[in-house]
Order: C-alpha cells, then sequence, then structure tokens
C-alpha cells in the first residue's frame, strides 16, 4: 500500500491540479507510485482498487478542467466511468471506457445539446489518452455520438438490449452494465443504474442469454485439474481468468437487483441470494484477487523491462506458489460457472 503521507500528497497534488497540461506529468507520476505500492506485495483486489481510485480523481480533474474551457449547455450532465473503470478494477493495461448523460426534453433537444457536448467530451478522451489511458478501439467513448445521450436516449438503449437482446447487445451489456457516474450531476447516472437493475431483475430470458454468453469463455483446465496453455505456452488473463469472475458477479447481482459494481461486492452482496454459501463467495473472492494479483505482477514486471504489457501470462514462468495459486483459482471459476449453470439450467 501507498504510504499514508504519500496518498496525501498526492491527492493534494490532484486536487490542486489547475492547468492541463499539467496533466500528462502527474499521471506519469502517479503511475509510478501506483507500480512500486502494487509491487510490494499488495492484495490484487486492493491494488485495483487503489489504481481506480487515483485514476478515478485524475480524470475528474481533467473533465472538471476541460468543462471550464467550453459554453456547455446549462443542464444537468454526467461523465460515467464504464467497465473496468466503473467496476474499480483497473489494471496497468488500461484504455477508455466512459460515456456522457445529459437531461433534454425532446429528441431534437437531446440532438441540438449532443453537438454542444461533443466537442468538451472529446477534448476530454484526448486529455485522457495524453495522460496514458488509450483511446478504445471500439470508440466506446463519450466523444463518440453514440454514446454522448440523454438521459431518455440511455433509457431507450438499455431497454432495447435487455428487451430484444443480440449478440451486439450482449457485447454492450458487459461494458455499459458496469457504470459509475463519475463527475458532473451524479443523480443522473444513478437513475440509470435504478432503471437497468429494474429491466434485468424482470427480464428472466435476458439472464438466461447473459449467463449462456458467459459460459462461452471456458476455463483453461484440463479434466484433471491441470491448467491448459495456448501454443505459446501462455494463458489470456483477462479472457481466460479475470473475466469469468467478473461475469458471473455481473449476471448474479442483475438478477438479484444489487447496485453494488465492484465483482467482490457484487459476490458479497448477491451471492447468498444466488445460493453460495458464506465460505464459497470468501473463496470465490480470494481467487479473483488472486488472479488480478497476477495480473498485475506481468505488468509491473513488462515495464520494468521496458515492455509493453499484454494478457497473456506463461505459467511456466511463475514459481512454484504462483503455479499452485493459479490452478486452484481458476478450479473456483470453474465452479462459479458450474453454479450458472445450474442457476440458469444451461
Amino acid at each position: 500500500m501507498l504510504p499514508c503521507r504519500q496518498q496525501l500528497e498526492l491527492s493534494s497534488e490532484l486536487d490542486a491540479l489547475a492547468e492541463l497540461d499539467g496533466a500528462p506529468a502527474l499521471a506519469g507520476r502517479l503511475r509510478e507510485c501506483l507500480l512500486l505500492a502494487a509491487g510490494n506485495g499488495l492484495d490484487g483486489a486492493v491494488a485495483s482498487r487503489l489504481i481506480s481510485a487515483f485514476n478515478d480523481l485524475l480524470t475528474a480533474k481533467i473533465v472538471q478542467l476541460t468543462a471550464r474551457r467550453h459554453h456547455l449547455p446549462p443542464v444537468a450532465w454526467c461523465w460515467l466511468a464504464l467497465g473496468s473503470e466503473g467496476r474499480h478494477e483497473q489494471t496497468f493495461l488500461t484504455d477508455q471506457d466512459n460515456g456522457l448523460i445529459f437531461n433534454a426534453t425532446s429528441v431534437q433537444e437531446a440532438a441540438a445539446m449532443r453537438q454542444l457536448f461533443l466537442p468538451f467530451a472529446q477534448e476530454v478522451n484526448q486529455h485522457l489518452a495524453e495522460c496514458g489511458f488509450a483511446l478504445c478501439s471500439g470508440k466506446i467513448m463519450a466523444g463518440n455520438p453514440e454514446w454522448c445521450l440523454s438521459l431518455d436516449e440511455w433509457r431507450e438503449r438499455f431497454i432495447n438490449w435487455v428487451r430484444r437482446p443480440e449478440p451486439v447487445a450482449l457485447l454492450n451489456a458487459s461494458i455499459f452494465f458496469d457504470l459509475q457516474p463519475l463527475f458532473g450531476e451524479l443523480a443522473l447516472g444513478e437513475q440509470l443504474r435504478t432503471l437497468l437493475l429494474s429491466l434485468t431483475v424482470a427480464t428472466p430470458s435476458f439472464q438466461h442469454l447473459m449467463a449462456a454468453n458467459a459460459l462461452a469463455a471456458e476455463v483453461p483446465l484440463s479434466f484433471r485439474g491441470e491448467v491448459v496453455v495456448d501454443d505459446d505456452a501462455s494463458i489470456d488473463m483477462k479472457k481466460y481468468g479475470s473475466r469469468i469472475f467478473v461475469d458471473a458477479a455481473r449476471i448474479f447481482a442483475l438478477t438479484s437487483g444489487v447496485r453494488a459494481v465492484n465483482t467482490t461486492e457484487r459476490l458479497r452482496e448477491a451471492g447468498a441470494a444466488i445460493g453460495l454459501q458464506a465460505g464459497e463467495i470468501a473463496a470465490v473472492n480470494a481467487a479473483f484477487s488472486q488472479i488480478l494479483r497476477l495480473r498485475l505482477s506481468q505488468q509491473i514486471e513488462a515495464s520494468a523491462n521496458g515492455e509493453v504489457a499484454g494478457y497473456g501470462l506463461k505459467p511456466a514462468a511463475l514459481n512454484d506458489i504462483d503455479r499452485a495459486i493459479l490452478r486452484e483459482a481458476l478450479k473456483q471459476a470453474k465452479r462459479l460457472q458450474q453454479r450458472l449453470k445450474l442457476n440458469y439450467a444451461l
């Protein structure tokens, strides 16, 4: 963990940031401190929360400073954090997933408002990229007109995704259903989350499809319980590791009406409602934290070697203890998927 004094100093620097030109250098210092903290044996879930917390502070400050440079409409609006940022589960390998919500009284007014908000949102996206948050390759960013919407437009999108689910809707659900209001009129984002939960709780068919989609990523274990690797002797630790826990926890939360977005909190709060015992929930959360720790360790090592981090982890490069931990964590992922199959008759 970062020493309390250092955390306070970084928080104070972020709070005092007055010019956007100073943001990239501050982001660099922040990353160095977080790399050091995560490399000192910090629990995986705690480390990802710490990274996310400081990223949130930096992002909110950039949104605030950029807003001052634009003549924004005099209506309520809110910057939305999505995906891993919304879940507070960011690692050092992350791109942007964000959106913007605003109030409008009609379709025509929403279209006019969007044209005023877009230059602001696009500038925020660019400043975030300069601070190390890569532009989203899928363009899931507030600067994209598709994701700069009024409350009514967001409501319509969510209703369509839940009631007429298609493959793209399920893909969108994995990102947008992890939303967290970050800056602005936070109540707007909370309204959207309330609507989302009311839709998913009341639509068993969508729950079933989400569960089936989650099972498409098979846990890389053989029938003997040994870790299975790709042709390059590695495992994609996002797709076949942390994602399995994230997907299951999201489904459990959205079907039981739990407002939590963080995976650990979702499992803790929704676990009992879907039939998990306290000991099982603790084991699953511990496994998820270990997966995050291994991902972060890989990224820290890549950074130390001047390499570009990826998602592939080579079990053979781990020490004996971490190889055993990886195997046991993946067994918990397997049990979690078995619970999905049981609960949703898959």
